[in-house]
C-alpha cells in the first residue's frame, strides 16, 4: 500500500540524514518521498471525486 511505501521511504530518509550521508543520496530520497506523497494525494483526490459522482 502507498502509505507503507511512504513510511518506509521517510524512515530511509531520516536514517540517511542521521548518518550524515552524502547530500546527493539525501536529496534523491527526499525527491522520491515527495513523489510518493504527491501520488497519494492524487489517489485521494480521485477517490473523493468518484464519491461525489456517486452521490
Amino acid at each position: 500500500m502507498l502509505n507503507d511505501e511512504i513510511c518506509k521511504k521517510r524512515d530511509e530518509l531520516n536514517k540517511s540524514i542521521e548518518n550524515n550521508d552524502d547530500y546527493d543520496k539525501i536529496y534523491k530520497l527526499s525527491v522520491e518521498l515527495d513523489e510518493l506523497i504527491a501520488k497519494y494525494y492524487m489517489e485521494e483526490k480521485e477517490k473523493q471525486e468518484e464519491s461525489v459522482k456517486k452521490d
